[in-house]
């Protein structure tokens, strides 16, 4: 069976607490943003080693490793929209339905043990970049399809709640105790 889209607009999480996750907006620091993003890997590739990884608990809900394909391409493609929106202002950002891609990519027959590799990789890369933001690029801007505008500071709190609220989708706790 076919999950049902989300289309919900989440930008919310840039201002309130999600009280699903318990993420916290005003808990982001700039100079922890590419540790939480590299932390955020923390513990998949336990989960897709596990015997229920490919397993959808319910019928509207993805399995693990539909949520770390998931993960692995919120990675990569925040990762590109923060380029852009440190060469280009204001970016625009093309639409990603992120459930249209789950089906066209075969997120439920892909190898748990590549995925867990790759998210691993797309988060170190995700937070290297973070890293590298000079303290005169956090106002930078970038508007999605929808209109939903985002500066590079925004955006990280924005990304931040995707990769934090999806590990506790898949029972692991929102941040890594990593320190």
């Amino acid at each position: 069976m076919a999950i049902e889209p989300d289309t919900k607009d989440w930008t919310w999480v840039m201002s309130r607490p999600c009280t699903d996750c318990g993420f916290d907006p005003s808990t982001v620091d700039r100079d922890e943003v590419g540790d939480r993003i590299a932390s955020s890997a923390d513990g998949w590739a336990d989960i897709l080693s596990g015997p229920e990884a490919t397993q959808r608990p319910n019928d509207s809900t993805w399995s693990p490793l539909e949520y770390g394909c998931h993960i692995r391409d919120v990675h990569r493609i925040m990762a590109k929209r923060l380029e852009l929106m440190l060469t280009t202002e204001p970016a625009e950002f093309a639409n990603w339905d992120q459930d249209e891609t789950a089906v066209a990519d075969g997120y439920r027959t892909q190898d748990p043990t590549v995925v867990a590799g790759e998210i691993a990789d797309a988060a170190a890369r995700f937070a290297a970049a973070y890293d590298a933001v000079a303290d005169d690029q956090w106002d930078r801007r970038g508007l999605r399809s929808n209109g939903s505008s985002f500066t590079v500071d925004t955006f990280a709190v924005y990304a931040l709640h995707d990769l934090e609220h999806h590990r506790v989708d898949v029972g692991l706790p929102a941040r890594s105790p990593r320190p």
